[in-house]
């Protein structure tokens, strides 16, 4: 079986530097990282960012606490964030990589690739999930 992958991309109206920082601050994570099942608006959150740290992101759907947790492998300022990513749907050695480009001032280019899944249904998920996260993180920015 081949590794299951997936990619998410979008266009962000803020400045590289606006959007990097949004992914290591704790209460921007705790706007964006929600669940997008339904559940709170926010999350509890708690984060060493650097090389070497770690965080973890409780998501709330309803009375459920979906935890998540990992270490960051690679923080390269502006540009590249590489973390680990540890949730009841991933496998252990599951990597998140977040590439940022800014084709014009103002704008950001994101693309999220996430590696390795217990199952085509898990990386589906996530592929919903991502995506509606990183529109959060998106609304969190404008």
């Amino acid at each position: 079986m081949s590794e299951l992958e997936l990619t998410v991309n979008r266009t962000i109206p803020a400045s590289r530097e606006a959007v990097f920082k949004a992914w290591l601050s704790p209460d921007m994570l705790a706007k964006f990282m929600a669940t997008p099942m339904g559940g709170s608006a926010s999350s509890r959150v708690s984060n060493d960012p650097v090389k070497g740290g770690r965080f973890s992101i409780v998501m709330m759907n309803g009375d459920k606490e979906i935890p998540h947790a990992g270490t960051y492998l690679e923080i390269d300022p502006h540009s590249r964030l590489v973390f680990t990513w540890e949730s009841p749907y991933s496998l252990d050695d599951s990597v998140v990589t977040i590439d940022l480009t800014e084709p014009k001032p103002g704008t950001t280019d994101l693309t999220l690739r996430h590696v390795k899944f217990r199952s085509e249904e898990a990386r589906n998920g996530h592929q919903e999930g991502w995506t509606v996260i990183i529109g959060g993180l998106a609304d969190a920015l404008s």
